[in-house]
This record gives C-alpha cells, sequence and structure tokens, in this order.
C-alpha cells in the first residue's frame, strides 16, 4: 500500500502571520490531525483541551488539544490539532473534510469532497 505526503501550511489562528510549512502523512484513519507541541507552542497556539486517544496497540493516551487554521493549494480552513509528539506530522480525516478534499484510498490521491448541505 502507498502512502501519502503533503506540505501544508499551520497557522496560528489569532495571529496568521504566524505559521509553518510542514510535511504531513495524510492518515485518513485519524480524526485531528497531529503536530508536534514543540511546533504549535512556537506559532504561538495553545491547547484548550485535553482529549484520550487510542493508539493502534490498543494503549490510551491523554493529550492536550487547540485550535490551528491549515492552508492547502491557497485553501485555509480551521480543525481541531493534537499536541504531538517531536517529529510526528498527521493530516486526520477532520482537517480534510474541513478542506473539502477526501483521501481516494485506491489512488492514494486527495479529491474534492463533495460538499452537501441539508
Amino acid at each position: 500500500m502507498a502512502i501519502t505526503f503533503l506540505k501544508v501550511k499551520v497557522i496560528n489562528p489569532e495571529h496568521p502571520k504566524k505559521k509553518k510549512e510542514c510535511e504531513f502523512l495524510v492518515d485518513s484513519g485519524a480524526v485531528y490531525s497531529v503536530v508536534p507541541q514543540n511546533v504549535l507552542k512556537g506559532l504561538g497556539i495553545k491547547p484548550t483541551s485535553s482529549q484520550e486517544f487510542i493508539l493502534p496497540n490498543g494503549e490510551m493516551i491523554k493529550r492536550p488539544i487547540g485550535n490551528a487554521y491549515f492552508e492547502y493549494q491557497g485553501k485555509v480552513r480551521a480543525a481541531p490539532v493534537v499536541f504531538g509528539d517531536r517529529g510526528v506530522f498527521l493530516l486526520g480525516a477532520t482537517t480534510l473534510e474541513a478542506s473539502g478534499l477526501i483521501l481516494d484510498p485506491i489512488r492514494r490521491e486527495l479529491r474534492p469532497l463533495p460538499m452537501v448541505l441539508m
């Protein structure tokens, strides 16, 4: 199975001039995106709460969560972000959906997400 990486800017929503381009592994199985806590703190993004998560090995961990803007191909959208370990950059389903994108599991490419208002 192929893996997909994207270069995406992470932006502090309170101070949009504070931004950093990062290379993310697209992880459509993850609900939220993960950015190392040292990167988020460097951008001035602060946690607003914390959440428990289940790791693939079944272990439960608790991590701080904040809010960030994510910019991809000129489109900026807001999404929750998990304060992760050093070197871990995961782009989760919530960020993809907020950006109007979905991962094609066969081609491992991003495609436009059909946006439905009901």
